[in-house]
């Protein structure tokens, strides 16, 4: 009897995912956990195995069409069994001018909820609804080729490309003009009027005609990227502190023990569990920084769950180390170099680039002096790590003579959310990790 492959649950929230490559052809021999597909979802790209060994009978699901979670997208049996292909249509990608083709309908259920509350909650993914949220869309408006009516991310920007008039359910917010402190009814009002709507100023075109240009459609990572990074600007108030930070401490303790920690752990050290650990004891003293916004309330995080931005060819991923509080240098390095190496491999598991508290992000790999990251949500921090350079260094001696060494210097950012973070508090912060990185021996000594 032929096993019916079906496209995976990649995580509690998602509702779908993206086939990007078939590692097999029909007619092709595999084996048993062998991989056999790829897939995108909103928040990993990753290699699925065949569930059972046998042929591939059948290939029911074409590369970079999206269907939801459970669809048979291929069969695997014996060689002599005809493809039944009757119960599940061949879905292929939608064309570049036509409306995304989907798995066929499921029957509605008795109890399916059609009303916007139950659309909303089950016939939509979070980046849908997301997406939705920040063009002012009424999700009950748009056509769902999905099943059941689901409305996936390709319906939503069809809709959104008729233009003005398919977008207009949900009215610009008023901008009301900004009034002196003490009232003057004498004073200008810039040509608006209390409740006066401002239109959005129109999107300038990517380029002219006839200029010479490549256009080249982003990929489906590279759209949620974007969108992670819009979504995030228009829901935190970014704010930015700067610290230098001597890293000639930290240097000489990875220079002396860096042999005998590769012997007993089995892995490099590098700068950045220094970093990991000092932010893992900043966060303990200022909770604020693992902490979220949830409309009217503050959440603090009680675990402390560092996310590591691991930059990929393709784009980026956020891999995340769980408890991280709890480890020694050891251990987030054997963590951190586990998660990138299975990033760029394209390995890691949904709970593996879930449930971040902190992100650290280190610009600094390629030269960069420091970077002003954008917060990953729904984090209140970000901490960005620059390049360590020598630099000349004004020191103080014990007898308060100054003179000029040479050090070794990095410039570390922390971009935190200014509605629940605080300037003096996002500074204590960043001093607390500098203190640790210029004085803390890391157990090492």
């Amino acid at each position: 009897m032929a096993f019916d492959v079906v496209m995976p649950q990649m995580g509690e929230s998602i509702a779908e995912a993206t086939v990007l490559k078939w590692h097999k052809k029909a007619g092709d021999v595999i084996a048993k956990d062998e991989t056999l597909y790829e897939i995108s979802t909103d928040k990993v790209d990753a290699e699925i195995p065949a569930p059972a060994a046998g042929t591939l009978l059948e290939i029911l699901v074409d590369v970079n069409a999206t269907v939801p979670v459970g669809t048979v997208v291929a069969r695997i049996g014996d060689a002599s069994e005809k493809p039944t292909g009757a119960a599940a249509p061949a879905v292929t990608a939608p064309a570049a001018a036509q409306a995304p083709v989907a798995a066929p309908p499921a029957p509605l259920a008795e109890d399916d909820d059609n009303s916007l509350e139950g659309r909303l909650r089950t016939k939509s993914s979070p980046l849908v609804r997301e997406m939705a949220k920040q063009h002012g869309i009424d999700l009950a408006k748009v056509s769902g080729s999905g099943q059941a009516g689901r409305v996936t991310k390709e319906d939503l920007e069809a809709y959104m490309a008729k233009g003005p008039a398919a977008t207009s359910a949900a009215p610009a917010p008023s901008i009301a003009p900004a009034l002196p402190a003490v009232h003057d009814p004498s004073a200008p009002t810039m040509g608006l009027t209390p409740g006066m709507s401002v239109a959005p100023a129109p999107a300038m075109p990517a380029f002219a005609p006839g200029e010479r240009v490549k256009v080249e459609p982003m990929t489906r990572m590279r759209k949620i990227i974007a969108d992670n990074m819009v979504a995030s600007r228009r829901t935190s108030a970014h704010a930015y502190t700067i610290f230098e930070i001597d890293m000639t401490h930290v240097a000489q303790l990875r220079n002396k023990h860096k042999k005998a920690f590769e012997a007993q752990f089995g892995t490099k050290l590098s700068f950045m569990p220094f970093v990991m650990m000092a932010a893992c004891k900043a966060l303990r003293a200022y909770p604020i920084a693992n902490a979220s916004v949830d409309g009217d309330n503050v959440i603090y995080k009680q675990d402390i769950n560092l996310g590591i931005a691991v930059s990929l060819d393709w784009g980026l991923i956020v891999p995340v180390v769980k408890n991280a509080d709890m480890m020694n240098l050891g251990g987030l390095a054997r963590s951190l170099n586990d998660l990138a190496e299975r990033a760029r491999s394209k390995q890691l598991k949904p709970d593996e680039i879930s449930g971040g508290t902190f992100t650290i992000t280190n610009p600094g790999v390629y030269g960069d002096t420091f970077g002003l990251p954008i917060i990953n949500q729904p984090q209140a921090a970000i901490q960005g790590v620059g390049a360590i350079v020598k630099r000349p260094v004004v020191i103080t001696g014990p007898d308060g003579t100054d003179f000029i060494a040479i050090r070794q210097v990095m410039f570390s950012s922390l971009g935190f959310d200014h509605r629940i973070v605080d300037g003096a508090a996002a500074d204590l912060f960043m001093a607390f990790v500098k203190k640790e990185l210029e004085n803390s021996t890391f157990g090492l000594e």
